[in-house]
């Protein structure tokens, strides 16, 4: 039989931002042509969770055309199935990001 004694680690989170749980409606695509429809289900100024309908893939480059910002380039940084991470090329700025959770439907 083995005793020892632990010390839990302290975590601090990484995340850089706060994030906000939403539900915005959304599209991925470029211009007039759109890949697919898409839902943002949590979002911070550096980037989103995205619930899709077509698969991504770690690495992809998207254009995610908000409501209220118009395009904003993206990478997706993981993929599962139809969820997606993605950071932002540039951060939103905080006036465009409380304009989108003010927007969002609020998440129960």
């Amino acid at each position: 039989m083995f005793a020892a004694e632990f010390e839990s680690a302290e975590v601090t989170g990484h995340r850089r931002a706060p994030r906000a749980p939403v539900s915005i409606n959304a599209r991925v695509g470029r211009g007039g042509f759109y890949r697919t429809l898409c839902k943002v289900t949590d979002l911070t100024i550096h980037g989103a969770r995205l619930q899709t309908y077509s698969a991504m893939r770690k690495g992809d480059t998207i254009w995610l055309t908000l409501p209220l910002i118009g395009q904003v380039a993206a990478t997706v940084m993981w993929a599962d199935d139809f969820e997606a991470g993605c950071r932002f090329g540039h951060p939103l700025d905080t006036h465009a990001f409380d304009e989108l959770t003010a927007l969002a439907t609020p998440v129960t």
